[in-house]
């Protein structure tokens, strides 16, 4: 079993029945294994939109907010939204697609320090290198 569909499964556990995102190259994997889920996507224009939909989708619900976009400009273009939900104490994760582990700080195609930047404006921030 791949990460994606770990992902997905950990997802469907926790209770998470609505994902907000805006696919592109670095998480495709998670979006083909949420085929296979009972996860609904909803596809938004912008992943600002993303992150501020999952925001409002958890104040709305009472459930956790997801969203999730690709590396580089789709990661920082949810900063907005999460920081949002962060000052106000509204659950929310974000999953966002990375370069391969082995061009990690080689300045690759989309490679942007996502951990970095959230973390001012997270609880916790985590960069999975092995889905084992």
């Amino acid at each position: 079993m791949n990460g994606a569909t770990q992902i997905m499964q950990a997802l469907e556990r926790e209770g998470v029945d609505t994902i907000f995102g805006y696919p592109g190259g670095a998480i495709m994997p998670v979006y083909d294994a949420l085929i296979e889920s009972s996860i609904r996507h909803i596809l938004v224009r912008h992943e600002q939109g993303a992150a501020l939909a999952a925001d409002g989708y958890a104040r709305a619900s009472g459930r956790v907010g997801v969203c999730m976009a690709t590396s580089g400009p789709g990661a920082t273009n949810l900063v907005t939204g999460i920081a949002n939900a962060h000052l106000d104490s509204i659950p929310m994760v974000a999953l966002t697609g990375q370069v391969a582990t082995p061009l990690m700080g080689t300045d690759a195609f989309q490679e942007v320090d996502v951990f970095g930047i959230t973390m001012p404006v997270v609880k916790h921030s985590f960069l999975v290198r092995d889905a084992n």
